[in-house]
């Protein structure tokens, strides 16, 4: 009678296949990551210096680029910081033209950078509309632009993985959220346009959409006025979110970046065009 609650020892157990850590490895890549300053950006930036890359950092926050950027080192990575206000194309040319100017290449790039205003349909300005379609979703096109034209020119290589960061919010309505969503179910389609478009060379778009995830977004809702943190109001809106989940819990910026890193590896090299949701089970499309 086999007794299956009696594990291998260490010695008994085959070791991890070299050629599979090797499908996730980014050892000599390079990768841009815009909305580095913090959040799920930052952590992509941690994430994929981890497993080998060389990253090119951006966002408008140069202090926040600084602090990714040390946090980098401290893994034994290498970051390139590069102010960029990706709202505005020429902003987001200048830092492909900067990575470039750095690394001679581009094998991965990663549009974070997202915000996020709350207001009732009826209430939402043209500045808030603006600002948040210029963000997010002009400043995913004009990325994923930069990046597909840079890889695809490439004589020395073929392809690249481009990642977009659309949200749980475009896949389910919420009130006070119509235009973030609206933006996010539009880089959702934007994604499988690319894909089918940069497909014949090789470039892999796909798109990752986030779940309720513990970032400095989505803080407000337990900052008081005076910038301080209310525990409670903390404890209240954390413990509502993760009771939506089928797994009753929230997501930490690694969940997103650890999603991302699959999507950037050739651990995905037949994978293109999808939207992969982390996001704890609380939508499931």
């Amino acid at each position: 009678m086999t007794d299956h609650n009696t594990s291998a020892s260490d010695a008994s157990r085959p070791a991890l296949a070299p050629e599979l850590i090797e499908q996730f490895s980014l050892a000599g890549r390079i990768a841009v990551i815009t909305g580095a300053a913090g959040g799920i950006g930052r952590q992509a930036a941690i994430t994929f210096a981890q497993a080998g890359a060389d990253v090119v950092i951006a966002d408008v926050g140069v202090e926040g680029l600084r602090g990714t950027a040390e946090l980098v080192a401290a893994v034994g990575g290498s970051a390139t910081v590069v102010p960029t206000d990706v709202s505005n194309r020429d902003s987001v040319e200048a830092l492909a033209a900067a990575a470039l100017d750095a690394h001679g290449r581009i094998d991965v790039w990663a549009n974070v950078a997202g915000i996020i205003r709350y207001a009732p349909i009826t209430e939402v300005t043209p500045d808030d509309l603006a600002a948040i379609v210029g963000v997010n979703q002009f400043g995913t096109y004009w990325g994923l632009a930069a990046a597909a034209r840079i890889m695809a020119a490439d004589p020395g290589k073929r392809g690249g993985s481009i990642i977009n960061i659309t949200s749980a919010g475009g896949d389910m309505p919420a009130p006070t959220l119509s235009v973030y969503a609206m933006t996010k179910a539009a880089v959702a389609h934007l994604t499988r346009c690319a894909a089918v478009e940069f497909g014949p060379s090789g470039i892999r778009v796909n798109a990752v959409a986030p779940g309720f995830t513990d970032t400095p977004m989505v803080q407000r809702n337990w900052t008081r006025a005076d910038g301080s943190i209310d525990e409670e109001a903390r404890a209240r809106f954390m413990g509502m979110r993760a009771a939506q989940s089928p797994l009753g819990t929230t997501a930490e910026p690694e969940d997103q970046s650890l999603a991302m890193l699959y999507l950037a590896s050739d651990a995905s090299k037949f994978v293109t065009g999808q939207i992969l949701r982390p996001n704890g089970g609380v939508y499931m499309a």
